[in-house]
């Protein structure tokens, strides 16, 4: 019997994350939300993601109307360790304004964004639970939240941004490179609900930085299907906001999905409405038969090197035995 990859989704979309953690069978992608997860994509695995986006905004204090096009990318690399990843990410935009006051309008576009970066796992829970085990006397007690579930995974992730002179989406004389840093967290809850935040430090080397969060809840349906609703405040002097994202992605294959979003904000300088389709697709050269606690940061090497220990001790033990000593 063939067993329909959608529900291996749904399985391994709820349940695998607190089993295999970094790597999974089917892919697992940021899009079509902005934040990104805890988790890398895993070792020898390389992940490439795209979006294209359209939509109008509105500028009540200026008198403008602004029809925006953009194409968003990232870059995802699992190279080295199990719990490191390595990304570039951006997008490119175009905008044609129109002045209605004084009756002219013009077009400009450029990259918004471009930021090299790295994301590091630094404390996954759901190692511990694993070596635990389940309740072998409660299948309830397997199968509902418990308070525990409300320890994140939790990552660390820094970046350099890269900007060119004379861009239209940037403050006048800003500086062409600065930094990026973020604390990403994850949980994964029973019944294929996860959670995501990001707290954001951005620009912190201009005369504008930018401080900015992410909330981002998804659940995964019984089709291949899941959906999400997002809140992402930004607060800067040079540009704040508050904007909705809610969508849903489609799993085609294990190594293949595809998005559409909507988003939205709540204020008139400007109104922003855009919407959004996307698509992700990895190579999966993940070959690695290892220990889920050997894969799992400092954690995981601590593990491996106690079993070292106990095995090097038998080893002796035994050798000890042997020669009748």
């Amino acid at each position: 019997m063939k067993l329909d990859y959608r529900i291996l989704y749904l399985f391994f979309f709820c349940v695998a994350p607190q089993a295999f953690s970094q790597y999974t069978d089917l892919i697992n992608t940021n899009r079509p939300g902005q934040s990104q997860g805890a988790y890398s994509v895993g070792k020898n695995v390389y992940q490439f993601e795209l979006g294209l986006g359209y939509g109008k905004e509105s500028h009540k204090l200026l008198d403008t109307k602004t029809t925006g096009m953009l194409a968003e990318y990232a870059i995802r690399l699992g190279v080295g360790l199990e719990e490191l990843e390595f990304n570039i990410t951006g997008a490119f935009q175009q905008h044609d304004v129109t002045y209605n006051s004084l009756g002219y309008s013009e077009k400009y576009s450029n990259f918004s964004s471009n930021t090299i970066g790295a994301k590091y796992l630094l404390y996954d829970p759901n190692i511990k639970r694993e070596l635990k085990g389940p309740n072998l006397y409660s299948w309830r007690k397997n199968n509902r939240f418990q308070l525990e579930d409300l320890i994140p995974a939790v990552s660390l992730y820094a970046g350099v941004n890269i900007d060119s002179k004379d861009n239209p989406f940037i403050y006048e004389d800003q500086l062409t490179i600065s930094p990026k840093f973020m604390v990403a967290t994850q949980n994964n809850w029973i019944g294929g609900w996860v959670f995501v935040t990001n707290f954001i430090v951005d620009r912190i080397s201009t005369d504008y930085p930018s401080y900015q969060y992410i909330l981002t809840l998804t659940h995964t349906l019984r089709t291949g299907t899941s959906i999400f609703v997002e809140n992402h405040g930004i607060f800067s002097d040079f540009y704040s906001d508050q904007l909705l994202r809610f969508g849903l992605a489609h799993l085609i294959n294990p190594n293949l999905h595809i998005d559409a979003s909507l988003q939205v904000n709540f204020k008139d300088t400007p109104t922003k409405t855009y919407g959004r389709i996307g698509i992700a697709y990895r190579i999966d050269r993940h070959d690695d038969d290892e220990y889920i606690e050997e894969k799992q940061g400092l954690f995981g090497r601590q593990m491996k090197k106690e079993r070292k220990n106990k095995e090097k001790k038998e080893k002796e033990q035994r050798q000890i035995e042997e020669s009748g000593m």
